[in-house]
């Protein structure tokens, strides 16, 4: 029995391949299947099913290809319906992989065709529990994503917590656990950066599993300080509901050079979303006119979905040399597949056909610092509202990068602003969005409330609760 799990850091999701016998499962796979197939290739074996955890909101999987290209059978939990053939499991039905058995145990809770995967080993042991959103290492998936369900959160809350003490919290502690996401996903609150643990360490250290833990009190912590999802986490788990277009077609038509006068058609005439997913420090020298920064770098993924709202967006990227296939790929991750194509030699390129150049005015903290002391300044705070309630600058407006589009109107585009994050990726992001709308008065500092906090302007301007 071989066991792996496939983790991919920018959404903070684990996938899984497992065999026996020369039977392959796969459980919760991304969009792109090539890997799990080169690895099945590699053992001489067959990939027999695709586990679907739920309908996940996060991403989009690939178990609709990887169904397609190798007839493996996709088996949900029960009451899942979709567009596409899927074997929709009953409760406790076991399904046989090489010497192991994989039994689907349901789960309601964090959606109402969850469905934990509980393997047996060749011995009839139970070995290992894949679980999802349902429980994650230091947290339980939140349970507001239902689709198109008249239940409240509150009535998922509490399925929840029944489906944890049923089914979970019964299994012995050596029980390994799986999750599908680790520390950095929305997907729950206060997720743990181990991506591996077991039910006995759960059973000590997570919140949501205290034996005497009552109904009414898990459904209130669970649902305590909850942000609202993002927005394209329902259209992901439709798509994941109702199907896609194969990876392989949107590879082909969004992985296309386009020399500096296509590239500027397209930006002009088509309606099409300038992406600029280098370095921030390569888009502050130096950019495409009313282009949108998110760097690869960062959290790539979660940040597109976050902020450009139509999955259906024309997109056309700058990117780093020999990235453009991975931004497409990471594009379609999360359900944006029309991208058109990408600029054929960069900036260089760009900057020698004669077109013009955008920047973005940086200071260093020390520069920032001086300013704050000397005059009254606009800050514009981008973190999320826990960092902010956290600690912040005095003066500072919180202008969270989250909801910049929702609070446009909050700012005056004829005020200079300084903008800073955590430590330099967002408040780019954010300059990059405002100065895209008419925003042209705005200086990134460089190094964000990291660098700050190094500096002696917090013992006049910083703010933190305890000292409310």
């Amino acid at each position: 029995m071989k066991i792996e799990q496939i983790y991919t850091g920018c959404l903070a999701h684990g996938a899984y391949y497992i065999e026996s016998d020369g039977e392959v499962a796969i459980i919760d796979p991304l969009r792109e299947i090539q890997p799990y197939m080169d690895k099945a290739n590699a053992e001489n074996a067959i990939i027999k099913y695709v586990f679907e955890t739920h309908f996940h909101a996060d991403f989009v999987s690939g178990h609709v290809d990887l169904a397609n290209t190798t007839g493996a059978t996709i088996v949900y939990g029960p009451g899942a319906e979709t567009s596409y053939d899927i074997h929709s499991a009953t409760d406790d039905e076991e399904f046989k992989i090489g010497k192991i058995k994989i039994k689907a145990l349901h789960t309601p809770g964090h959606t109402l065709e969850s469905t934990t995967f509980l393997l047996i080993d060749e011995n009839g042991n139970n070995h290992a529990i894949f679980s999802g959103d349902t429980l994650f290492l230091g947290d339980v998936g939140r349970p507001d994503l239902a689709i198109k369900s008249d239940l409240t959160k509150e009535d998922l809350a509490g399925m929840l917590y029944d489906s944890l003490r049923t089914k979970i919290m019964t299994l012995a502690d050596d029980v390994i656990v799986y999750p599908a996401h680790g520390a950095g996903s929305a997907c729950g609150k206060n997720l743990s950066k181990e991506t591996v643990g077991t039910i006995g360490d759960q059973k000590k250290t997570n919140y949501a599993l205290r034996a005497d833990m009552t109904r009414d009190e898990f459904v209130k912590e669970v649902l305590d300080g909850m942000p609202p999802p993002p927005q394209y986490f329902a259209k992901n788990a439709m798509l994941n509901k109702t199907g896609y277009d194969a990876f392989e077609q949107v590879l082909e038509t969004g992985n296309v050079p386009l020399s500096p006068e296509d590239f500027e058609t397209m930006a002009n005439h088509e309606d099409a979303l300038v992406l600029d997913v280098r370095t921030q420090e390569d888009f502050i020298s130096g950019h495409v006119p009313n282009s949108i920064f998110i760097g690869l770098n960062g959290q790539f993924a979660p940040w597109v979905g976050a902020l450009i709202t139509d999955l259906k967006q024309p997109l056309i990227l700058v990117v780093p040399e020999g990235k453009s296939e991975e931004a497409v790929t990471r594009l379609s991750r999360v359900g944006y597949d029309n991208t058109l194509g990408y600029l054929e030699g960069g900036i260089k390129a760009w900057r020698a056909a004669g077109k013009d150049v955008g920047t973005l005015e940086s200071i260093s903290v020390e520069a920032f610092v001086n300013k704050a002391k000397s005059q009254d300044i606009n800050i514009l705070d981008v973190r999320k509202d826990g960092e902010y309630n956290s600690s912040h600058l005095e003066d500072a407006q919180h202008f969270a990068l989250d909801f910049i589009n929702e609070n446009m109107n909050q700012i005056d585009a004829k005020k200079t602003y300084f903008l800073h994050c955590a430590g330099g990726y967002r408040s780019v992001i954010a300059a990059s969005i405002l100065k895209a709308r008419g925003f042209d008065n705005l200086v990134d500092v460089a190094g964000g409330f990291a660098a700050i906090k190094e500096t002696d302007l917090i013992t006049t301007e910083f703010v933190c609760p305890s000292t409310l």
